[in-house]
């Protein structure tokens, strides 16, 4: 068989025959696979398959065959037939390579196709050996993508079926209910501590004076916006679905965030308009099915090739006119802002833990100004409503760059900057005697249900207050406990 297909690639080079169906195909699909590879979680929907098969492998091939035949056809222009196909091959590859890997924004980088055009002419004779090169590339980069396509054939949402009968839950109190979320914001008792050591009285005592609640020592479950989003909305734990090396983000958690997860679907069963409002669209970059009644962004406006930071909406004008729009209804909202976020991703993006600190604090106060005109708006508009202001997960502040969270840590302050997240809940009353279970994201919704409903044996099935993240480093690769129920910080494997 190996011999059979080293003879017909012999062949193929050996030829006289002109390809350009093939030739555009080889410049195409190596790139296309690529960003697949490096976005998986990103496009995983079948618009985004069509919309790249078409600019990836459909445009070219019609492009390089049109070219060809009207060179050949053309007399002026016969003798430089032989040159098309490479300039266009290798032109293409590269434009595409740059496309996948900078997106636009880069523009600069398009002056390096001066370079495949001066090499389509260099090597117009070995061009046959060019095309089996990017054939091989993409063969590679296929395998690499085996598990990620099984993985979407395969995936099953069996993991956010409940234990008990809360989807099914009747709310015996009926005020509407804001879910803010200030991304990376970290507890205001952890603010005080060594890692962030910001004074944020200010702040706090304007919470406390507008009736709020504060909840110290309230932390994620999980390392990211997705996985701890994800886990908050199914009311369940994930545990990375077993991820794999090279796995950037939770698969499928966007879908399960905007999309139907239990918390949407009990609203909706209670009669509650369920509304979306995003800052930026990151949270539908693989364009999910929205289950919301109501997004302030939808799909068509997000780019196929958005990093998430084109858009900008202004949240607060946004759900003032939503809160006056919708007065008449129950209404749930979760409004999410891209602030203050965390320190940078990557070593490359550092600039050390003291920089990023005060970049950190920076875009804290800047969420302060926000939370308290979003406080204000909904407190002048809805005076008896249940206002949740929930963190996602920490800053990571203390660290140089987030990614050193999945080298093995064991000092205490370095793991909780991981975690640590910002709770306060304005109750319409008064609190629930109950409140004291508020410790991890995982059981806040489940928490508000039985509050809603005036019904405690909800509280019977509380998922474990433990906090997670992916270990690929000083440890062997996998999700790992860092922090147990009595928030403590251990280093236990999760076995699958």
């Amino acid at each position: 068989m190996l011999n059979n297909l080293r003879n017909k690639v012999v062949d193929f080079i050996d030829s006289k025959k002109e390809t350009p169906i093939i030739a555009a195909l080889a410049a195409g699909l190596y790139p296309l696979l690529y960003y697949y590879d490096k976005n998986f979680t990103l496009v995983n929907s079948w618009s985004q398959f069509f919309f790249f098969a078409f600019i990836y492998i459909l445009i070219p091939a019609v492009s390089f065959y049109l070219l060809y035949k009207f060179f050949f056809k053309t007399s002026f222009l016969k003798k430089y037939s032989g040159y098309i196909l490479p300039v266009l091959n290798l032109s293409i590859f590269t434009f595409l390579i740059i496309l996948s890997t900078f997106g636009f924004d880069n523009k600069e980088n398009f002056l390096l196709l001066l370079i495949p055009i001066a090499l389509g002419v260099l090597l117009k004779k070995h061009f046959k050996k060019v095309i089996v090169f990017q054939l091989l590339l993409s063969c590679f980069v296929f395998s690499k993508l085996l598990p990620n396509f099984h993985r979407h054939l395969t995936y099953s949402s069996a993991w956010m079926q409940q234990p008990d009968t809360i989807e099914e839950v009747l709310f015996k109190k009926r005020p509407n209910v804001y879910i803010i979320q200030p991304d990376g914001y970290a507890n205001f008792a952890e603010l005080n501590k060594s890692n962030y050591n910001y004074d944020n009285s200010k702040f706090e005592s304007f919470l406390v004076e507008n009736n709020f609640k504060l909840y110290p020592n309230y932390r994620s479950n999980y390392s990211s916006t997705l996985s701890s989003n994800s886990s908050m909305f199914s009311m369940k734990h994930h545990y990375f679905h077993e991820p794999k090396p090279g796995m950037n983000e939770l698969y499928n958690a966007r879908d399960i965030i905007v999309g139907k997860n239990p918390v949407i679907s009990i609203f909706k069963k209670n009669n509650y308009k369920t509304l979306l409002l995003l800052e930026k669209p990151y949270l539908l970059l693989n364009r999910p099915e929205i289950e919301y009644d109501y997004s302030n962004l939808i799909n068509k406006e997000v780019s196929y090739l958005s990093k998430g930071n084109v858009i900008v909406r202004d949240l607060v004008k946004d759900l003032e006119t939503s809160i006056i729009s919708n007065a008449k209804t129950n209404n749930f909202y979760f409004i999410e802002k891209i602030k203050p976020g965390h320190i940078a991703n990557y070593k490359s993006g550092s600039k050390g833990a003291d920089i990023g600190r005060l970049n950190y604090l920076k875009e804290l106060e800047e969420s302060n100004v926000w939370l308290k005109q979003t406080i204000d708006i909904i407190t002048k508009n809805d005076s008896n409503s249940l206002i949740v202001v929930v963190a996602d997960h920490g800053g990571f502040v203390g660290m140089d760059y987030t990614s050193q969270s999945k080298v093995k840590q064991t000092e205490r302050d370095l793991v909780y900057t991981i975690f640590t997240s910002a709770l306060a809940i304005k109750w319409p009353n008064q609190a629930p005697n109950f409140d004291d279970k508020l410790k991890t994201n995982v059981n806040l919704f489940r928490i508000l249900f039985a509050y809603l409903s005036e019904n405690e044996q909800y509280l019977e099935h509380l998922q474990e207050d433990k906090s997670y993240t992916i270990i690929e480093k000083k440890a062997p690769f996998g999700v790992y406990e860092l922090i147990n129920e009595e928030g403590e910080v251990v280093f236990n494997k999760i076995q699958f």
